[in-house]
């Protein structure tokens, strides 16, 4: 690549996947590095179900997440509620998976198959990172809350960024004790220069 004069950088954790179908697995347990480019937008679905087309999902994460924080879009943070015994996963700007039980961040941490290899033949769990297959069991299956909106407001003289997450697919949550919310409400509190404190 030198000798046509472009310069690379090598940095950890930027890969290029080539993928179809559903990105959710992928880019719901994202790593702690910056999403860089989305590509092949023709052969997978919509990143948000209630979109009227992928450009406009795209636009949907454009328009609000990546203005308000693009180097916190899609990172992870997991937590637990000990009381109902949920693992909740939020990516931040894009989805809040809950999940039935206490799972380990290891676990969390890795990509769930929603997604297929670019390579038909290809084995499907051939991937340059870890991956885990989708729960079979409707108990096990995560209830996903999707980004619905997102907004700045200001805080002790400060801002912070509100982000709102709604389920979007049908489903009624089954196995899961106790009521799950209708709607997430995140509040990562923020540095005037849009910073995290």
């Amino acid at each position: 690549m030198a000798e046509l004069g472009v310069l690379l950088t090598k940095h950890l954790g930027f890969h290029q996947y080539d993928v179809y179908g559903d990105l959710l697995g992928l880019l719901a347990s994202h790593p702690v590095a910056p999403i860089v480019m989305l590509h092949h937008l023709d052969v997978v679905k919509p990143l948000f179900p209630d979109a009227r087309s992928r450009p406009s999902a795209v636009r949907r994460l454009f328009d609000g997440p990546v203005k308000l924080d693009t180097a916190g879009l899609m990172q992870q943070s997991i937590c637990y509620d000990s009381a109902n015994r949920w693992t909740v996963s939020v990516a931040w700007g894009f989805t809040v998976l809950v999940v039935r039980g206490i799972m380990s961040p290891r676990e969390m941490e890795m990509s769930a198959r929603t997604f297929l290899n670019w390579y038909r033949r290809a084995d499907y769990t051939a991937y340059a990172f870890n991956t885990r297959p989708l729960a079979r069991s409707p108990c096990q299956k995560p209830v996903v809350y999707y980004l619905s909106s997102e907004q700045r407001e200001a805080l002790h003289g400060g801002e912070t960024t509100v982000t709102r997450y709604e389920r979007l697919t049908p489903g009624s949550g089954k196995g899961l004790r106790g009521e799950i919310a209708a709607e997430w409400c995140l509040r990562p509190r923020m540095g005037r220069a849009g910073r995290r404190r």
